[in-house]
Order: C-alpha cells, then sequence, then structure tokens
C-alpha cells in the first residue's frame, strides 16, 4: 500500500510537472508570436525605369519571357492590377512615391527642369521612418536636381549611393555618402552589390531598416549586361494586344497624328484626318533590348530575396516592386510614355508580406504612386503627414474591401520636352470603365474611351452623342478631384528656385 501511495504521488507530480511545462511552452509560443507580429517590418522598395506593365513573365504578353523573382512576388504576395502614376516621366514619378503628393503640389512637375520637391514642406516618407526608429538607405537613381558632392544626399537617407541624371549603364559616374568616383562594371549589377553590401555589413542590426532600390534600367539606350545581350535572338515579338499597332487615328485628336508623323507643332502642313490603314512596323532591336535588360533586374531582385532569407529578414519584410512610369512598345506608333494612354500611366505593383497579405492576392481598386508613401507609413505604425494626397493600401491589401476607396483617378501632364515628341499639357480622368483625356487645346478634341469594351483606347468617343451623359459625369468627376487634390497647373515656386539657384533675377 506504501509503495502504490509513492507510485501515485510520483506519477500525479509527473503529470503536473508535464502539463506545467506544457502551459509554459504554450505562453511562451503566444509571447513569441506576439513579439513577431508586433515587431515594425521593414520595407525593401524596387523601382524601375519605364517597365510596361504588363512586361512581366506572369503577364504571358511576351511567351519567351521569363521573370521567376518577379513573379514570385505576386504569387506569394499581391498583384494590384490597376495601379497607375499620377504623371507618367521620371522625376516627378519618383517625387510623388517619396512624398505622397501629386506633381503640382510638391512641384517637380518637369524632366528637364531638374529641382527637388521643398523637402522642408514634403518630406520623404523615409524621414518619417527614421523619426520612427527606422534606419534608412537610398541606392540607385534619384533623377532630380543636378547636385554634386555632399548636396547630393537627400534628406531622409542615412546610406546614399546614387548618380546625376540618368546615369550610366557601364562604368557610371557614382556618388557614395558625397563622395564622387567612378565605379566599374555594370550598373545594375553595382546597385545590387550595394544594397546587398548595406543590409549585410553597414547597417544596425538592432533597427528595422527600409531600402530603396531604384534602378536606372530599363531606360533607354537599354543596353543589357553583357551576360545577357544574345538573349532570346531569334524569338518573335508578338503584335501588342487589341491591335493598337494598326492605329489610324480615326476620331482622334489631330495633335496625335502631328506627333506620330514627327510634324513640328508650328509647320502649316495639312494634317490627314485619318492615318493610311496599315501595321505600323515594331522596333525589334529597342523592344527585344528593354526586355534583355529587364532579365538582369529579375536576377538583381532574387539576389535581394535570397540576401533577406539567408539573414532570416525576409518574412518580416515588405517587398514592394514597381515601375516610375509605363512605357510603349509600339502600341499607336508611339514610343516613350508621358501620355495618357494605359500603356504609359499604368504600372506593375507587386507587393510581398506574408504576416499580412495572403498568397496570390489581386486587387482590382484603382491605385497610385500617391498611395505607397502612406501604406508604407501605416504598416510602420506611424501617423501619415497632413500633406500626404494618397491613401494606405492596408485595408485593400489584407483582401477586405474597402467602401471609402477611390471610384476615379486623376492623371496629369506637364509638357517637358519639345513638341511633338512629348506632346500637350493634359488631364485624364480614369473611372473603371471610363477615361477623358483633356489636352486644353482650342482648336482639337478632348478624348473618351469605353475601357470596358474598348481596352486598346482605339474608339475615341467624344462626339457620339450616346456618350455625352458618360462624358458629362467625368466632367464633373475631373473638378471634383482638382478641387480635392488641390490641382494648380500653374504653380511655379519651383521655377522661382531654379532662377534663385543660377542667380537669375526675375522680371516683374
Amino acid at each position: 500500500m506504501k509503495i502504490n501511495t509513492v507510485v501515485n504521488l510520483s506519477l500525479i507530480f509527473l503529470l503536473m510537472s508535464f502539463i506545467t511545462l506544457v502551459s509554459c511552452s504554450k505562453l511562451g509560443t503566444q509571447k513569441n508570436q506576439k513579439t513577431s507580429i508586433s515587431k515594425q517590418p521593414n520595407f525593401l522598395f524596387v523601382l524601375v525605369d519605364d517597365q510596361p506593365f504588363d512586361a512581366l513573365g506572369l503577364s504571358k504578353r511576351y511567351p519567351f519571357l521569363k521573370t521567376p523573382n518577379i513573379d514570385r512576388l505576386a504569387k506569394e504576395g499581391a498583384n494590384v492590377e490597376n495601379f497607375f502614376v499620377t504623371q507618367s516621366i521620371c522625376s516627378p514619378s519618383r517625387a510623388s512615391f517619396l512624398t505622397g503628393t501629386y506633381p503640382h503640389i510638391h512641384g517637380v512637375n518637369q524632366n528637364n527642369i531638374h529641382v527637388d520637391p521643398n523637402w522642408d514642406e514634403f518630406a520623404p516618407y523615409s524621414s518619417h521612418l527614421q523619426k520612427g526608429g527606422y534606419e534608412t538607405a537610398h541606392v540607385g537613381k534619384i533623377h532630380m536636381a543636378h547636385y554634386k558632392g555632399k548636396k547630393h544626399i537627400r534628406p531622409g537617407f542615412d546610406y546614399w549611393f546614387s548618380f546625376v541624371g540618368q546615369g550610366k549603364y557601364f562604368d557610371p559616374p557614382v556618388n557614395e555618402n558625397g563622395r564622387e568616383y567612378q565605379e566599374k562594371g555594370y550598373i545594375t549589377d553595382i546597385l545590387t552589390d550595394k544594397a546587398i553590401s548595406w543590409l549585410k555589413e553597414k547597417r544596425d542590426p538592432n533597427k528595422p531598416f527600409s531600402l530603396n532600390l531604384w534602378h536606372k534600367a530599363v531606360h533607354k539606350p537599354h543596353l543589357p549586361a553583357p551576360r545577357h545581350e544574345n538573349l532570346y535572338v531569334g524569338k518573335e515579338l508578338p503584335t501588342p494586344p487589341y491591335d493598337t499597332h494598326k492605329e489610324t487615328f480615326k476620331g482622334k485628336p489631330e495633335w496625335q497624328r502631328k506627333k506620330t508623323y514627327g510634324f513640328d507643332w508650328k509647320n502649316n502642313l495639312p494634317i490627314p484626318s485619318e492615318l493610311p490603314e496599315q501595321e505600323w512596323p515594331i522596333n525589334y532591336d529597342r523592344n527585344m533590348q528593354l526586355l534583355r535588360c529587364l532579365v538582369a533586374i529579375d536576377e538583381s531582385l532574387g539576389k535581394l530575396l535570397a540576401t533577406l532569407e539567408q539573414m532570416g529578414e525576409l518574412e518580416n519584410t515588405v517587398v514592394i516592386y514597381s515601375s516610375d512610369n509605363g512605357y510603349f512598345m509600339g502600341e499607336h506608333t508611339f514610343l516613350d510614355k508621358r501620355l495618357a494612354y494605359e500603356n504609359s500611366m499604368r504600372v506593375p505593383m507587386l507587393i510581398r508580406y506574408p504576416k499580412l497579405i495572403k498568397e496570390q492576392t489581386i486587387i482590382k481598386e484603382q491605385c497610385l504612386n500617391i498611395d505607397i508613401a502612406p501604406t508604407i507609413l501605416n504598416l510602420a505604425g506611424i501617423e501619415k503627414p497632413v500633406y500626404m494626397q494618397g491613401e494606405s493600401m492596408v485595408n485593400l491589401l489584407k483582401g477586405q474591401k474597402d467602401k471609402n476607396w477611390r471610384d476615379a483617378i486623376l492623371f496629369e501632364y506637364y509638357v517637358d520636352s519639345y513638341w511633338p515628341y512629348a506632346g500637350p499639357n493634359q488631364i485624364a480622368v480614369r473611372t473603371e470603365n471610363y477615361k477623358l483625356v483633356d489636352a486644353f487645346l482650342e482648336n482639337d478634341i478632348d478624348e473618351l474611351y469605353d475601357l470596358k469594351n474598348d481596352p486598346g483606347e482605339m474608339k475615341n468617343l467624344i462626339n457620339v452623342e450616346a456618350y455625352d451623359s458618360i462624358e458629362e459625369e467625368l466632367r464633373n468627376e475631373a473638378t471634383k478631384l482638382k478641387k480635392q487634390y488641390k490641382y494648380n497647373p500653374n504653380r511655379d515656386w519651383w521655377l522661382k528656385e531654379v532662377l534663385r539657384s543660377k542667380g537669375t533675377k526675375q522680371k516683374h
């Protein structure tokens, strides 16, 4: 009996110890989970230059194009299918990504003026991250004011590696924390190595980080890495969707026919009401070179993801991938960007963050580049400053419907280059189904497209009576959006700043 009592007591003790151990283990796991979830996320923002929204392996427009690392972000995160820039050229778009404001607000609405926003008035989101305990870095293109030395370092970044203007593909002059020198090698690889070096060796591992890797590629002259220069040789380029390479411009503005023909805006040559029906030739070499440049970008992203995984930081890093503007690949006879066609204003946007975003999330709502800064700050637990005009996409990324989300967007363009290469000043209002483009020309027509039935924007409906009510709705929407976003095409503090910096006196 004594022995049984001792045995029973021992069993009870062992059982209680086991229960206590399991309970402590659960509490420890819950505590670790809470710590992990509440930990501020890191940010890796990869921005490409001039990447068409459908130049991705996952889009299947180019069957031979493989971008497995870019595609991985969509597979393991969110694909924001309707993502647009507020102005489709480098400097204005990059400033909007940083400040969360429209070009007419931050003031960088030109490429050929080369100025910065007023950083005191419109601080980049990185400055707010710094105040929130983040360590920040910018590696790559900035393409705003052409400052030299330490002045080239923009506010909001603890580490700086960049270059003036467009930079060079091979052996580029660079600026590292104010020191100027010439780096040897291919620009995409150089930027990748600098980004990885900062992640592994130069930052404080005890702080959350925000890293911008903003590429020069795939901007013209589209020079691929030597290892890719013979890639896709013999591959056939598919024609653009919706037969946009057969554009005749029938019923469209005259200025577009002038642009296609290359006429100078001021000449008096007669312009036909429509162009001959034909298949406009696609620039095979130019388009292939652009796609070859993109392969090095994909390799770069793969290296960054692998580095983050090795460091144990991948699952706690918000990876954002986008382009500063779209690009014509032969659609509507055009090259470059700038215009209010979908190919110009729409860009890829992929975001991976497993703690928040489910795999293969598709977001259909219209989002803008000014939404990225508020989204990053929201994820970091930092309040959005009052000057930011964009909205946080966090609820959309969670897969939730936001009944207050915008149902129309405003696009703008200000002539920054010579006619007719660039096109005129214009705004566009885009809803889910329609787009209205106003070029402010007294002797020419505007544009109205039914995006649902005419996604290629081939048929201008501006003079079709059945669409008069749609046009009126969109013009009313334009008035509303211009008021909401304080649209002011005459804001010229940036020009005054240029004149002041050059020591030029203004005439009164």
